[in-house]
């Protein structure tokens, strides 16, 4: 008996020490306000995006842009040790107001997800600060022309929103817009095969978990990141819940 469960335990530190070993997939970050608005779900606080932007410094991580992943998974980027894309939904003003300046402080960057009919609007980006982040090593990419979920909508719809919105953000901004974010985190195989063909190199899905080389492209893995219930504690939890989905090829 007491071989058996030698073995037992064996086995049990062997299983948790490969659950714990780091991979060499990449988590990204899914924001939306980062603000005071207590009630809304999808917004954290100043402070409590300061707290995760420390926590990221300090435990070694390194932001990088979807293009930096896109172009590792190529060869032609060699990306830094413990990388991690963060992105924002909407284009909220309060992402180049609050988030930005947090974010420069801890040496991160970020990608946003603009929805150009929102452009300048109440709580929105301003074409003006759309370009002020770009500038300030900030990706922009592509969230709908008019913030519809792609499943909801026709074929000839999904390649309008999807072809406009990338007209109009790279009338404004001057640089091509590689990459897309699926309002509500909603697609389907049509509109991943609509967007490879107007011309966007991946898309970021409501999908939970990590990403690599293997993962498709059209329909990248992100960890939600919502007002958090348990502080830190429930930041550090969702980025282990992602890590554990990697591993178990979920």
């Amino acid at each position: 008996m007491n071989k058996f469960l030698a073995f037992g335990v064996l086995v049990m530190v062997a299983i948790l020490g490969w659950l714990f070993w780091p991979t060499n997939a990449v988590p990204i970050l899914a924001y939306h306000q980062v603000g005071e608005v207590d009630e809304e779900i999808y917004s954290v606080t100043a402070s409590q995006f300061e707290e995760q932007m420390k926590y990221l410094k300090e435990n070694g991580y390194h932001a990088i842009s979807l293009e930096d992943l896109f172009n590792s998974f190529t060869g032609e980027t060699v990306l830094p040790e413990k990388p991690i894309v963060i992105t924002f939904d909407d284009g909220y003003a309060d992402n180049y107001l609050t988030a930005l300046p947090i974010m420069e402080q801890y040496d991160m960057s970020a990608t946003v997800f603009v929805v150009p009919s929102l452009i300048g609007t109440t709580d929105y980006l301003s074409w003006q600060q759309v370009v002020y982040m770009q500038e300030r090593h900030t990706e922009i990419g592509s969230h709908t022309m008019s913030h519809v979920g792609m499943n909801e909508i026709n074929a000839t719809e999904q390649r309008r929103e999807a072809a406009e919105s990338k007209v109009a953000l790279e009338r404004q901004i001057g640089t091509p817009i590689q990459f897309f974010a699926y309002p509500y985190g909603q697609f389907s195989k049509g509109a991943q095969q609509i967007l490879k063909e107007t011309g966007y190199r991946g898309a970021c899905s409501g999908l939970a978990g990590l990403n690599d080389a293997k993962t498709d492209s059209y329909a990248l893995k992100r960890i939600n990141m919502p007002q958090p219930k348990y502080g830190l504690w429930e930041f550090r939890l969702r980025l282990f819940r992602a890590h554990l989905y990697s591993k178990l090829g979920l």
